[in-house]
């Protein structure tokens, strides 16, 4: 069998009731071989005891589970980043569903993409994805808007699918370069300092429903449209200069991500 060109890295904390479904949605991935990096952020319940239950039946699938102690998704993603060594990296998250192409579908593209593209990030769609509407709207967020709003994010950090190489020269997920919310949107800043970033209609995933819920993690209306005004040379500026303060004095750091507010609701 030859060399994986790719490494999963999926960040976890108390995902007991998720994670199952995410990691048979990587069982089904019709390209092999492939390594999986799953890591520990702390958890209480029994994610830890699923994964390696998984991890122990696969075949042509790489597994390592790591444990990172200290609190933070953004901690967990860095660790599980560092330890990746593969051709290309994917970031999941354990609450998502990869359809089988996702991996072969990627390779394809970055195949195919000059190696000024340094990577792809995949569309969010619901439980029809190849309904009308949600192609039509993929096709929009994948030749329209990205050209229109560009230098930004236009899907989630659970969907980057990049060269390793540039993903690491960026920086990647490091608290000491960004500790707040919304550290996928900050982090496709750096990246595009790197290279472009480009979508395709056949790269998608599906969210779970529970991140309706996104209080705690939000910024406000006149922050997301300042964010996309401003042009991809004052980008740092808003960040840096503009957001980041706002994120401190709300208390926005990643740890508020360990909120489950789907949890709390279930008591």
């Amino acid at each position: 069998m030859p060399e994986p060109r790719w490494t999963i890295v999926i960040p976890y904390f108390n995902e007991e009731q998720w994670l199952p479904a995410t990691l048979a949605s990587l069982s089904a991935q019709t390209l092999r071989p492939f390594r999986v990096v799953l890591v520990d952020n702390g958890s209480t319940d029994g994610t830890t005891t699923l994964a390696r239950q998984w991890a122990d039946a696969q075949r042509g699938i790489e597994t390592s589970l790591l444990i990172q102690p200290v609190p933070g998704q953004v901690h967990a993603l860095n660790m599980g980043i560092t330890a990746a060594t593969t051709e290309f990296i994917a970031i999941c998250d354990a609450d998502t569903i990869y359809p089988p192409h996702y991996l072969e579908a990627a390779s394809r593209h970055l195949d195919a993409a000059p190696a000024s593209t340094i990577g792809f990030i995949a569309h969010d769609t619901g439980p029809s994805p190849r309904s009308i509407w949600e192609r039509l709207g993929r096709g929009l967020y994948t030749y329209i808007i990205p050209n229109l709003l560009t230098h930004q994010a236009h899907g989630g950090g659970y969907a980057h699918l990049f060269r390793t190489a540039p993903y690491k020269a960026s920086g990647g997920y490091d608290p000491a370069l960004w500790p707040y919310v919304l550290k996928d949107h900050e982090l496709v800043n750096r990246l595009w300092k790197q290279g472009r970033i480009a979508y395709a209609t056949d790269l998608w995933v599906q969210p779970s429903p529970r991140r309706a819920d996104r209080k705690g993690v939000r910024w406000t209306l006149g922050e997301r449209i300042l964010y996309h005004a401003t042009t991809p040379g004052l980008k740092d500026w808003f960040f840096y200069r503009y957001m980041a303060p706002r994120f401190a004095a709300r208390g926005q750091k990643d740890t508020v991500l360990r909120q489950q507010s789907w949890a709390l609701a279930e008591k």
